[in-house]
């Protein structure tokens, strides 16, 4: 595990600014943004959706996939002429689109790990990664790689133990 600091540094995640207002408790802050959204099933921090349906992203494990296209997202309800997105550790439908040819032309479901929207810590801080980035999901949640390449969100690894033991850096 690698802290944020190292991170910040080495792998690209960018710590973009502070706002906690003097004698704001940190308790308070956890239970406003905490929510109860599709995933794992567990309580989920309020993530900024930074990747709509359409979106092309990376895909940062070892099934031998290399570009994941979103299609869906799972959990997410219909809102009128808005398109379903996703955030950090949201499971998705998606397809391969470069890639070992027996993963390619299907639809796998998929489990975000990193996205370059910038989202509000429960801390005070904002947070980004350089790109975005998922990994290829079974349908119990667990992946199909064994091992992710560059950081994985806290949020993420928190719904998800499978992704964060596999993970060599946390941030």
């Amino acid at each position: 595990m690698v802290s944020c600091a190292e991170a910040q540094d080495e792998l690209g995640v960018h710590i973009v600014g502070f706002c906690v207002r003097q004698g704001e408790s940190l308790r308070f802050l956890l239970h406003a943004h905490t929510t109860r959204r599709g995933g794992a099933g567990g309580n989920k921090m309020r993530v900024t959706l930074g990747l709509p349906v359409g979106a092309l992203i990376n895909c940062c494990d070892n099934s031998g996939a290399k570009n994941l296209y979103i299609i869906a997202v799972k959990g997410w309800g219909s809102c009128l002429n808005r398109l379903p997105a996703c955030s950090l550790g949201d499971l998705v439908l998606a397809t391969v689109k470069k890639g070992k040819p027996d993963l390619r032309k299907k639809v796998h479901m998929a489990i975000i790990v990193r996205q370059r929207r910038a989202w509000r810590r429960a801390e005070g801080y904002f947070i980004y990664f350089e790109d975005n980035a998922g990994v290829v999901a079974n349908n119990k949640g667990e992946m199909k790689g064994s091992a992710v390449t560059g950081p994985v969100g806290k949020e993420c690894a928190e719904l998800w133990p499978k992704i964060s033991a596999a993970a060599t850096a946390i941030c």
